[in-house]
């Protein structure tokens, strides 16, 4: 019997619970005790007590059997039980309470106290003892599984490496999707980058699936390897973002996607920036709205978005907070802090986290020398900004001259922001030169995403990654599949999570309170810039999804065209292209004016400067072309691109991004437009806006 001790009421007794070795002694002595007394005292026959007793014994000999105990514990239940009835009897008939009888009973007590410890220690071992045979059973056969395997992988790395490797353990992933050897190189200086470098060989030897690698990193020491053997292809399928969408925090890692054995990779940016690199159709939107989900779990992270294509990484985790004037709600939070969608608002954006990192650094001294740190302690109450820049490697690289003063805005904050806790992830197209040139993003953004899609061109994982070896963008030819190294993690193949719209509105709800509030001394430094973020002056793209170009607003005529005019007055049943080219040209002619129609003035006549040659467009009578060329002049001196035209004519026209392209190209042929700048950063100007150098452009 055991007691508890509660605070209030004093000891309890717990009555359900069973005997030990000195209870069961106890209990067993006293009830002998009560029982002779009794039966003395009223005259009982001595032989009930002896017949109770035999029928305990037998009926905790069949229960012993039935539980499967040792016969030694059957025997001394069986004893005890024989062993009291008799005493019971024969104390019935010569007194219980003489010296004789208490001293034999306390006698019987002890020795059936000391039998029965005796007895539960031998089923205690005996139990051990079978759970250990069993786990040596299942040991035996991992055991042989695990020697085949690894007698299957010394051969083969001797056969394809040309090196002979004792295996020192095979550990099977608990996923079931591979596993990893850990083997001692031989001596002679071999390294485990000998083995890395026939990863694809290896691969091809072992007959993997597509998918799947050998891939050979660091052991635990300089003479160790770990291989890991990836046997299902986890790249291909589809995985949608968790729906636990609990607490994160920035100093224990926000998960970003999946390893080949299923594990979650973690990118840790307390001190670290990020860039994520992909080509169109590689996931990388996806890949941007899952950082952003992080992001808005963790509770000591803001978030601030500068996406220059007209803010749709951003978008849909504002809309949800805002009303229908463009205010936020009392209700709920954006899931981003700051969402910019144009050069004027990035770079108010980009001062004001200046501002912040050098208030930071006057603001917290006591506080960082009381934490005797040099790196500002980030917490709900002073919160981390991720600065998320989507295609911010492109405005680095860029030539002109708003990408110019916005490259160096987020340098600045790259260089001096480290300490005080505002750091960046950019995004790019692409893994080249042109991104990839500037030193400060090699050093500080050593957590690196490379999304290929298959995609080869412009996807140079040697300089993503540089010193990774193995590594092909074959290997990952699926959306949403890639490469992610970290500086705790080398690069190796990920898959990111599918994030559907819904889920960004159930994350935006689900975290609205959980997103810290800007502490007071940084909102100060900040100004009023981050105080009206959300004016509806400044937020009314959000609502009315106005273009953020102002060469392209209404009211600008001199720089282009009035093209929501057109919207508002197309009618709502069936497209009439014809209608539709006709109010193209009556616009284009009544703002630039164009040249006669061949054979009206009986000679050809070249363009007249600043004017349109549509003659052309008209024998096609091609709506979908006309549009796109008057897209290409209300872009004005910025100049735009294939995409861009495309994705504007894909719902009246469904025209494509191939399309677009040859007629940029037979435009730039011909003089109507010419071409700006190289590699992703080239756009096409109209020949009305271009520079007189468009090398410098």
């Amino acid at each position: 019997m055991s007691s508890n001790t509660q605070a209030k009421s004093g000891p309890v007794w717990d009555w359900a619970a069973g005997h030990g070795p000195v209870t069961g002694a106890l209990s067993a002595t006293t009830g002998c005790l009560a029982v002779a007394t009794t039966g003395a005292a009223t005259g009982m026959p001595p032989g009930w007590a002896l017949a109770v007793g035999a029928a305990g014994a037998i009926g905790h000999t069949v229960t012993s059997l039935r539980d499967r105990l040792s016969a030694r514990t059957v025997g001394m239940r069986a004893a005890s039980w024989l062993i009291g009835a008799g005493w019971t009897t024969w104390a019935m008939t010569t007194g219980p309470l003489s010296w004789a009888a208490l001293g034999s009973l306390a006698t019987f007590g002890v020795g059936l106290g000391a039998a029965a410890r005796a007895t539960l220690l031998r089923e205690e071992a005996r139990e051990l003892e079978a759970i250990a045979a069993a786990e040596r059973q299942v040991a035996r056969e991992l055991s042989a599984e695990r020697r085949a395997i690894a007698a299957e992988w010394v051969d083969r790395i001797q056969r394809v490496c040309g090196i002979t490797v004792r295996v020192l353990a095979v550990e099977q992933w608990p996923t079931g999707t591979g596993f990893t050897i850990d083997a001692e190189l031989p001596p002679g200086g071999t390294t485990y980058d000998k083995i890395a470098r026939e990863s694809a060989r290896l691969s091809a030897d072992a007959r993997l699936p597509h998918g799947c690698t050998a891939a050979a990193s660091q052991g635990i020491d300089q003479g160790r390897v770990l291989i890991d053997v990836t046997t299902v292809n986890v790249l291909a399928a589809e995985v949608t973002y968790p729906t636990d969408y609990g607490p994160l925090s920035l100093h224990t890692g926000i998960p970003w996607g999946l390893r080949t054995n299923a594990d979650e990779i973690r990118a840790y940016l307390r001190e670290q920036c990020a860039l994520v690199v992909g080509p169109t159709g590689s996931g990388k939107t996806n890949m941007v709205h899952t950082i952003l989900a992080g992001f808005a779990r963790a509770t000591d992270v803001l978030t601030w978005v500068i996406d220059l294509n007209a803010g749709s990484a951003g978008l849909p985790w504002v809309r949800p907070a805002l009303d229908s004037s463009g205010q936020t709600t009392d209700g709920m939070r954006p899931g981003v802090d700051w969402l910019a969608a144009s050069h004027e608002e990035a770079a108010l954006m980009l001062d004001a986290a200046v501002r912040i990192a050098k208030h930071r650094k006057m603001a917290y001294q006591d506080l960082m020398s009381k934490a005797n740190t040099d790196l500002l302690p980030i917490s709900d109450r002073i919160p981390q900004i991720m600065l998320v820049i989507d295609e911010g490697a492109e405005i680095l690289a860029g030539t002109d001259k708003e990408s110019r003063r916005l490259a160096a805005k987020i340098l600045e904050v790259i260089r001096i922001a480290r300490a005080m806790g505002i750091r960046t992830v950019l995004t790019a197209l692409g893994a080249t030169g042109a991104v990839l040139g500037n030193l400060m993003i090699r050093r500080e953004a050593k957590v690196r995403v490379a999304l290929t899609g298959g995609e080869t061109e412009g996807m140079d994982l040697g300089k993503q990654f540089p010193g990774s070896r193995g590594l092909r963008v074959d290997q990952a030819p699926y959306k949403g599949a890639g490469f992610m190294g970290t500086p705790e993690s080398p690069a190796a193949l990920f898959k990111s999570w599918r994030i559907l719209p819904n889920q960004i509105r159930d994350i935006v709800a689900a975290t609205s309170d959980r997103h810290p509030q800007l502490d007071a001394t940084s909102a100060k430094a900040a100004g009023p810039d981050y105080a009206r973020r959300w004016d509806s002056t400044r937020t009314a793209w959000m609502r009315d999804n106005a273009p953020q170009d102002r060469s392209a607003e209404p009211g600008t005529a001199a720089h282009g065209l009035n093209l929501s005019a057109l919207r508002e007055q197309r009618p709502t049943g069936p497209l009439d292209e014809d209608a539709l080219a006709r109010k193209f040209r009556e616009q284009i002619d009544a703002q630039f004016g164009t040249v006669p129609e061949p054979g009206n003035a009986g000679t050809e006549q070249l363009p007249a400067a600043g004017g349109l040659n549509l003659s052309a467009l008209r024998g096609e009578d091609n709506a979908a072309k006309e549009a796109a060329l008057a897209l290409l002049l209300a872009a004005g001196s910025e100049g735009t691109g294939a995409s861009a035209i495309a994705r504007a004519l894909a719902d009246e026209h469904g025209t494509t991004r191939q399309t677009v392209v040859g007629w940029l190209k037979t435009w730039t042929d011909d003089g109507t437009a010419v071409r700006v700048g190289t590699g992703t950063k080239a756009r096409y100007v109209h020949h009305r806006h271009a520079p007189e150098n468009p090398a410098e452009g």
